[in-house]
């Protein structure tokens, strides 16, 4: 299995919920079968902040999170082509989105004590940047071949020059932007933080994940990077490969 993950249909979700007023300020919760109230990840999917990509894709490992007794609140948000999509509107729909499980909590058995903020590939800079920012309570973030480092990513044309879309320039045009939305810029955090990566990964290069650790390394912050041995972009966060069986594992070490 490679990049078809991406376009199978995931289980449906228990409840799709509104957090906001736009077209794409919605989320979708899952919930496990057994009694609540049940620890809970934050899902924030990738697609290069484009539009080209929905939250789909997250919905088959929030829903082996769920077989695992782990819900979920996994958040759309606007993307590249659309109406505040980009730097900061995107930012801005994922903190509103991960504050809504405040509002969840009132009605669904979800425990806020028990959070943890999953974000895969250019979600993973989100779900890294929401974390740093403290913009919701989370006990742990975990990036899934995530875009951590901006600047680095604009030197490699990432997604044919993607990462100047989302910030509206390059390093030397925003830098201000650069400091305030990339992970590697905003360490150390105050969570216990666990990155995924394929070192054959030829979609986010293994090289971000590894200038990440090497600064976070030099702090004294909870941190580990976890090398998938051999696998490329995709077998993370499909659920009938080890590299995705092993991040649940981490997961629920995290909500444990």
């Amino acid at each position: 299995m490679g990049s078809e993950i991406l376009d199978l249909i995931p289980p449906a979700p228990d409840y799709t919920i509104r957090y906001g007023d736009g077209e794409h300020h919605f989320g979708e919760l899952r919930l496990p079968r057994n009694r609540g109230p049940h620890p809970l990840v934050i899902a924030i999917h990738g697609g290069f902040w484009r539009a080209m990509r929905t939250l789909s894709h997250m919905g088959h490992l929030c829903a082996a999170l769920a077989d695992q007794g782990i819900a979920s609140w996994n958040i759309e948000y606007c993307r590249l082509g659309q109406e505040r999509g980009g730097w900061p509107g995107t930012a801005e729909d994922v903190a509103a989105g991960a504050a809504h499980i405040n509002a969840l909590s009132a009605e669904y058995p979800i425990d806020l004590s028990r959070v943890v903020v999953v974000g895969y590939s250019a979600g993973g800079q989100l779900a890294l940047w929401l974390a740093a920012h403290r913009k919701v309570s989370v006990t742990g973030a975990v990036s899934l071949a995530g875009v951590l480092d901006l600047r680095r990513a604009w030197e490699l044309n990432l997604g044919d020059g993607v990462v100047a879309e989302f910030l509206s320039g390059s390093p030397e045009d925003v830098p201000e932007r650069y400091v305030a939305a990339s992970p590697v810029e905003l360490l150390p955090f105050d969570i216990p933080t666990r990155i995924f990566h394929g070192n054959n990964d030829t979609r986010v290069p293994f090289e971000i994940a590894e200038r990440f650790a090497q600064k976070a390394a030099a702090t004294k912050m909870d941190f580990e990077l976890i090398t998938l041995e051999g696998a490329d972009h995709f077998e993370i966060i499909d659920p009938t490969q080890p590299e995705c069986t092993l991040v649940q594992r981490v997961i629920a070490d995290l909500l444990a």
